[in-house]
């Protein structure tokens, strides 16, 4: 069970992963009320430039939408974002800090958590240990003593438990706290990433397509909890399809196109504009041909 999949992390390894010096003297700096700023990032896969110079400016306590038609770089800008992947070129700049060279697990500790397109969870595990693992970033002791608590965490498992508890009363999960979490339905594994990554205290959380398989009602759901992340001081990034629950939940939204920066603005700015509608029409024909 490993747990920098919490992160997207790949096997830690000392090879690249070192902090840069501006990290670890923290002579970084982000413009007032920015919390992230991410300055020229590329990123490429072999002959496949993924990112292509982007810069982007997230500020604090807002909701940050990140959009794109399919193979726009939204996913790729993610894993940089959270560490996953280091860029090839670039800044990434958080709290004043330098976040490159930083791999994800250190990240986290910092404050930035995520969640997956494709669900992780520790499916063997119940509802509240797998919230309680997130709870492991910011402990001195190991993370499975929260789950099986032995002699050095038991001062700490009350606290976990109820904190534990009231994070699933945050995702309407309180009542099955108990369950095994394989068993969950598929909206409400969703809300359980989402439980798992507010327990590692993020201030900034990255959401990734967290809409996606979701019903009306869920959806809708997903909203109002939007919104009561952002009322606990919480910095969303939200990378997502939905084009109906970015333009209602965020305040800025940034649009990729072929790895590059196309646009970005307010939601309604985002609606009217023509680069945008035709990179998402182009999108639609390129699909119906296929």
């Amino acid at each position: 069970m490993n747990l920098d999949t919490l992160s997207g992390a790949p096997p830690r390894t000392d090879a690249g992963l070192r902090p840069t010096a501006d990290t670890q003297a923290g002579t970084a700096a982000n413009p007032p009320g920015i919390l992230l700023e991410a300055r020229g990032l590329r990123k490429s896969f072999g002959g496949v430039r993924a990112v292509r110079g982007i810069s982007l400016a997230i500020p604090a306590d807002g909701v940050f939408a990140l959009i794109g038609p399919n193979g726009a770089g939204k996913s790729t800008m993610m894993n940089l974002l959270s560490g996953a992947y280091q860029p090839n070129e670039g800044e990434i700049l958080f709290n004043g800090r330098n976040l490159v060279g930083t791999p994800a697990y250190a990240r986290a500790r910092l404050g930035i958590a995520r969640t997956f397109q494709s669900i992780r969870l520790f499916k063997q595990l119940s509802v509240a240990e797998n919230v309680m693992a997130g709870f492991y970033v910011h402990r001195d002791v190991p993370w499975w003593q929260y789950v099986f608590p032995g002699r050095r965490a038991r001062q700490n498992t009350a606290d976990c438990r109820r904190e534990t508890l009231e994070l699933l009363q945050l995702v309407g999960l309180d009542a099955l706290a108990a369950r095994r979490a394989g068993t969950l339905a598929y909206g409400q594994q969703r809300m359980l990433e989402i439980a798992r990554a507010m327990a590692t205290q993020p201030r900034l959380l990255l959401l990734d397509e967290p809409a996606a398989g979701l019903n009306s009602t869920e959806v809708q759901f997903l909203l109002e909890l939007i919104g009561k992340l952002r009322r606990r001081g919480v910095t969303v990034v939200v990378v997502e399809h939905n084009m109906d629950l970015v333009m209602t939940v965020a305040d800025h939204v940034f649009v990729m196109d072929h790895g590059e920066y196309l646009f970005q603005g307010k939601p309604h700015e985002v609606q009217t504009d023509e680069g945008v509608i035709a990179a998402y029409l182009g999108g639609q024909r390129k699909e119906a041909a296929a």
